[in-house]
């Protein structure tokens, strides 16, 4: 039987939660130039952390209670060994993605840490060679080197300054990968037995006591956020969590992990294109040469290789 629609299913979730994740990096830097708010008022600053904070947070706080009207309290519980599963899930895959990346930006810019984050294909690809869970082929190792060379072509508009080198800042971009890496690998595995949604609220649950230990909830109120930020924060985390992350486990389980990170690429893709729309800046030959390369990544990385049939049933989504 083909799974090739199912295959299709899984690109177009992926897809739409990276059309999102670009949704929400548009949101912010009009937020934060003063775009976003009528006759050209600017939002105060939000400091990273807070925002990082918050749009794990006030996802969980959304989503509890539709969970637990949908399914009621007895459905959402889990065997403690799958709930640890679940945090290890939420705090080394989403939390410590989003804080390491943000450190990153701090140490270096914008540019360093999403080219440095986006090498999570490759580790994702040596895993699967490690594990023999995927056979060394040239079209696997073509289709991450061409997306993240698009990444690198397409990251011009953000960076200032090019390339900023800082030890601290690229270890941090590095680890970020890794993390990113592993929400793939362990995200797939533990949507074999559950849900999405059962999933994605045990994530940012986890994801979002993690902050609370880093920035405790009374420093958040000591900041004195004004009504406009917490709207501000309530649609982000909408936009830039609890819609993608939805999007992206429902997707994981129809994709194995190398096709699904490299689908994932189109995020920065997303975010270069919606601010040459919205926002009015400039892309250049550059950066449509690295869309058109991502694209193709996706391409190729989706095209049967030779061997493929062998290896079917280590790589192919599981129903």
């Amino acid at each position: 039987m083909s799974h090739r629609p199912h295959s299709l299913r899984g690109y177009l979730y992926i897809a739409a939660a990276t059309f999102l994740w670009g949704v929400a990096a548009t949101l912010g830097r009009a937020a934060f130039t003063g775009r976003l708010l009528p006759e050209g008022q600017a939002l105060a600053p939000i400091d990273p952390l807070i925002l990082s904070q918050s749009r794990t947070t006030i996802s969980f706080l959304v989503l509890l209670p539709v969970m637990a009207l949908r399914f009621g309290w007895r459905r959402l519980r889990l065997p403690l060994a799958d709930v640890g599963r679940l945090f290890l899930l939420g705090v080394l895959g989403v939390a410590a993605s989003n804080f390491f990346y943000y450190l990153a930006i701090q140490r270096t810019n914008v540019a360093t840490a999403i080219l440095l984050q986006y090498t999570a294909p490759i580790w994702v690809l040596l895993y699967a060679f490690a594990r023999r869970l995927k056979k060394p082929m040239l079209q696997h190792v073509a289709a991450v080197a061409m997306a993240v060379s698009g990444i690198a072509m397409d990251m011009e508009p953000f960076g200032s300054g090019g390339l900023r080198l800082d030890t601290i800042g690229v270890t941090a971009a590095l680890l970020s990968a890794f993390s990113f890496a592993f929400y793939n690998i362990f995200g797939h595995t533990i949507l074999a037995r559950y849900d999405h949604w059962t999933v994605l609220l045990y994530t940012i649950f986890s994801a979002s006591l993690f902050w609370m230990f880093v920035n405790p909830p009374w420093k958040v109120a000591a900041a004195h956020h004004s009504g406009e930020q917490w709207i501000f924060l309530l649609v982000f985390s909408l936009v830039s969590v609890l819609g993608p992350f939805a999007f992206y486990f429902a997707g994981l389980p129809y994709l194995e992990p190398t096709r699904a990170i490299v689908a994932s690429c189109l995020e920065p893709v997303f975010a270069v294109v919606m601010a040459a729309i919205v926002l009015a800046e400039i892309m250049g030959p550059l950066q449509t040469a690295g869309i058109a390369l991502v694209l193709a990544a996706i391409v190729v990385v989706q095209m049967p290789g030779r061997g493929a049939r062998q290896a079917s049933t280590m790589v192919e989504p599981i129903e």
